[in-house]
């Protein structure tokens, strides 16, 4: 405002000295520095809501004539206390009335101004706040919606666990039942590393390849008790497929439900290959026999407890990106394939299993 006067001054060629419209400007911006707490209080205490903004406008637009004559009224006796303008403002009355003339509909405009700088922080604190509570929200949602797929992998584990755990029970009693006393307690205790092994990882969802193969070997050395010669297994990995991460598990009732329709299924001695390899960003999983393959028109084998939890299993872990198919071999026997993205594991297990020994056939 002050430049402002002074251009009109210099192209007016106006002789008032300059001072006056220095001191005038100041004093008016200085009074309204002191009238601001009152107008943010006057608009906090009176808010423009939406079932009521008619009555605040009114109310507000009220409050600012008498603030406006207030605040004119304290510049008159300051300006004409300094001296400034004598021509226009040579007493108080003189001086207010010059000031309400030029300047009433800028105080009521000032007051609103004010107001509005107020609800623009208010505004934006507000937005700030509402895009804060969204992202709490969306947060408390990201974190319940992992609680319960991990509450549902859980129940999926405690699902599998007893099924395996019963089959081999059952698998001993039948030892009993046939006096066969030292392979009933060599099963036993396998039986008994193999739990402990597992229970070692049984809060996590995915463990490495090369610690669920370790997994497989135990639960393979207890089947062959069961099946002596019968049996053979051959497991070919690839090297770089065994710190693959895959789910806690995965393998073992897809080999039981070859072992059990494969091996189990027919008199003559049987042969299990379990392959893994990595194909760029997927890692592949085979579970192979050489038994009588799919009766048709039965699902007896690809939809068993086993392998429909492992489905679900797979499905809560990586969704449609993961698959589980089961279907006849070329010649013979039934092939067990798992698809699934390649991550590696955070951490690599302790293990006893040797590279080396992944890559022949195994009699325990």
């Amino acid at each position: 405002m002050f430049s402002q006067a002074m251009v009109e001054r210099f192209f007016g060629k106006d002789p008032t000295p300059w001072w006056y419209s220095l001191v005038s400007w100041m004093t008016g911006v200085y009074i309204w520095f002191l009238f601001t707490p009152v107008v943010l209080w006057l608009g906090r205490r009176l808010p423009f809501e939406r079932e009521r903004w008619v009555r605040r406008t009114i109310t507000h637009f009220a409050l600012s004539l008498p603030i406006a004559m207030i605040q004119l009224s304290l510049e008159s006796a300051i300006l004409h206390q300094a001296g400034v303008f004598p021509a226009l403002m040579s007493t108080f009355a003189s001086t207010l009335t010059f000031l309400l003339v030029i300047g009433f509909h800028q105080a009521v405009l000032t007051y609103w101004i004010i107001l509005a700088v107020q609800y623009g922080f208010l505004w934006y604190g507000r937005y700030v706040e509402g895009k804060q509570a969204a992202l709490r929200l969306e947060l408390h949602s990201a974190q319940l919606e992992s609680q319960l797929a991990r509450a549902h992998l859980s129940a999926l584990n405690m699902q599998l666990q007893p099924h395996f755990l019963f089959n081999t029970l059952n698998a001993i009693m039948v030892l009993v039942r046939q006096q066969k006393t030292a392979d009933a307690e060599q099963t036993l205790g396998r039986l008994s590393d193999l739990l402990r092994c597992v229970l070692d990882d049984v809060d996590a969802p995915e463990v490495s390849l090369r610690r669920e193969l370790e997994y497989l070997r135990l639960y393979l050395s207890i089947e062959q008790v069961r099946f002596q010669d019968r049996m053979s297994v051959e497991i070919a990995v690839d090297p770089e497929a065994f710190d693959a991460s895959v789910p806690h598990m995965v393998l073992q009732p897809i080999v039981e439900n070859a072992i059990r329709h494969g091996i189990g299924g027919s008199s003559s001695a049987g042969r299990i290959r379990i392959g893994a390899r990595r194909v760029n960003a997927t890692l592949e999983m085979e579970v192979q026999d050489d038994g009588p393959g799919l009766i048709p028109g039965s699902a007896a084998r690809s939809r068993g407890i086993g392998l429909t939890n492992t489905r679900a299993r797979l499905a809560q872990l990586y969704g449609d990106a993961a698959s589980l198919s089961v279907e006849n071999g070329g010649q013979r026997g039934v092939v067990a394939t798992i698809i699934m993205p390649y991550r590696a594991a955070e951490t690599a297990a302790d293990s006893h299993w040797m590279e080396k020994d992944a890559v022949h056939d195994t009699a325990s």
